[in-house]
């Protein structure tokens, strides 16, 4: 009897927030690979905001997925067949893999190895904080921000994934670090257990007192992963020669309709700032050297 496989298929292009009937699981076989391929088994599997824009039919970075195809999603596996010099079996790889439990490498469908560092008890650091996550605060903070002591960094969705490794970096350049978050619990975490200097609670009545009491000297670095009302309580905030590292738009990735752009955005003219969108996926060369820096934290 041959070996089974599940994956999750795009059913329907989601309209606002996603449904489950949105997918398709099936139940196949595995796969047979040829030559210049390589079979992954699927043991970690991201699910990110920007799974959300990879759902709808508009063209962005990356090919539309077609209806019927696995959802595009970030993946950690282990080579357990190959038939192509670049996968070795027993090693581990991560990339695009999609909601699947097997994956079919090969030279036209990559995937990176993972360089195994001693220490690291769970391989899905090589997908969060050790991998393309940890890359991405990285490449915002270090590529774009570039924070000098000092200075004021904000960061949305700070106690995300993503928000957090970038406040940390921020903080480790000897920078003031100021987290937005939704919530007393996450603010807790954000200042007790991240080193955040101060956190703002996004839900609470009063947030954009907040903000401005969380940095009084204005702000150097935005580090923006919400957008909408937050970006532009933020760009109202803004000094001169500020820099915004664009990693996303949360906000509005359930909306059928492009949210309105923010009423502040003639700040950035005013303030000579620098507005930079960044796609982890061209930065996959500086992954050592990201996954070193944030190792020794």
């Amino acid at each position: 009897m041959s070996e089974s496989t599940r994956r999750y298929l795009i059913a329907k292009r989601p309209s606002g927030r996603v449904e489950r009937s949105d997918f398709d699981l099936v139940t196949e076989d595995v796969p047979e690979i040829a030559d210049g391929e390589a079979l992954i088994r699927v043991e970690w599997i991201s699910v990110d905001p920007t799974n959300r824009g990879w759902l709808n039919d508009t063209p962005t970075y990356l090919p539309v997925v077609p209806i019927g195809d696995p959802v595009r999603a970030a993946g950690l596996g282990r080579c357990v067949a190959s038939r192509n010099p670049a996968y070795e079996e027993g090693k581990l790889y991560q990339g695009l893999t999609g909601w699947q439990e097997h994956f079919v490498a090969s030279d036209a469908a990559p995937l990176i190895p993972v360089q195994e560092l001693p220490g690291v008890e769970s391989p899905s650091a090589y997908l969060g904080v050790l991998g393309m996550t940890g890359l991405t605060a990285w490449v915002g903070i270090r590529e774009i921000g570039k924070p000098k002591e000092g200075e004021t960094v904000v960061v949305s969705a700070a106690a995300g994934a993503v928000g957090s490794v970038a406040g940390q970096l921020a903080k480790a350049d000897g920078a003031r670090v100021v987290g937005i978050a939704g919530g007393p619990e996450k603010c807790a975490l954000l200042t007790d257990e991240l080193g955040f200097d101060a956190a703002v609670d996004y839900k609470a009545a009063d947030w954009h007192e907040q903000l401005k009491a969380a940095t009084p000297d204005g702000i150097d670095v935005d580090f923006e992963n919400v957008g909408g009302e937050i970006m532009e309580a933020i760009f109202a905030r803004i000094n001169l020669r500020a820099r915004i590292a664009l990693c996303g738009l949360i906000s509005g990735y359930n909306e059928d309709d492009p949210p309105p752009g923010p009423r502040t955005f003639g700040n950035l003219l005013i303030m000579r700032a620098k507005l930079q969108g960044f796609i982890v996926l061209d930065h996959f060369g500086q992954a050592a050297e990201a996954g070193a820096e944030i190792g020794g934290l």
